[in-house]
């Protein structure tokens, strides 16, 4: 998830936008270069907004949310759930509502600019501690049950978490990693704690921190193809909302 592609859509646009009134205002050519790029900004727009204030699509890159996301699976973000965003700079210009305990979203860590994509595990003002592979919002044991419908491996094991309401599906090591061994945070006001549903294999708010609320992208709803390699056929049987 590393193209920044709302970028570059944004100066394709302004670049066309300027022929465009180059085209119309100046030069008024019926054919020609000018006249074809000034003839795409409208297009360019149309999903310029859609991309930057309603969905935008992405690819999954990685192993950090397995098993609720596979490498390859194609997703749908919202990115007016949590307000509505100016592209490219992101200031917020509509409140709309805040990330909830349980939420799959797509952010910008701390430490970077580029997406990632993990779940909502904290709250502004919880505290966080993670014990020998079990998680604590607040003091209070998050329950995980073993899924009888998928075998556990000699290594690791997938569980189904409830987080204080919202149940998921996670894997963790049978023998935790130095990541689930004994972390504990607080999350600042204004920031949330987010991990990977795949515990022992994400790099996330237990390696950089709680992420500020102005770096959300947003949230992730459904997938809609799976195709991890070009040569493999698309595959729609994981199709679905997230949970």
């Amino acid at each position: 998830m590393d193209l920044n592609f709302e970028l570059i859509l944004t100066l394709i646009f302004l670049l066309c936008g300027g022929f465009w009134l180059l085209n119309k205002f100046v030069v008024k050519q019926e054919e020609g270069l000018i006249e074809f790029a000034g003839s795409l900004a409208p297009v360019l727009g149309i999903v310029l907004v859609l991309r930057s204030f309603l969905i935008e699509p992405f690819q999954i890159p990685s192993q950090s949310m397995v098993p609720t996301l596979q490498v390859g699976d194609f997703i749908l973000v919202s990115k007016w759930t949590y307000g509505i965003r100016l592209p490219v700079i992101r200031t917020k210009i509509i409140d709309v509502s805040s990330p909830e305990r349980g939420d799959v979203m797509v952010f910008f860590p701390p430490h970077e600019d580029r997406y990632f994509i993990k779940r909502v595990v904290g709250l502004p003002g919880d505290t966080i501690h993670v014990l020998n592979g079990v998680l604590f919002v607040n003091g209070e044991k998050m329950t995980q049950q073993a899924d009888p419908e998928i075998a556990a491996s000699p290594r690791s094991v997938v569980m189904t978490e409830n987080l204080l309401g919202v149940e998921h599906l996670m894997q963790k090591r049978t023998s935790p990693t130095r990541l689930s061994q004994n972390y504990s945070s607080v999350v600042p006001m204004g920031h949330y704690f987010m991990m990977g549903d795949n515990r022992d294999n994400s790099s996330d708010s237990r390696v950089w921190g709680p992420v500020p609320e102005e770096r959300i992208v947003g949230k992730a709803f459904a997938r809609w193809m799976f195709w991890n390699e070009f040569t493999s056929i698309p595959s729609f049987d994981r199709a679905g909302a997230i949970k």
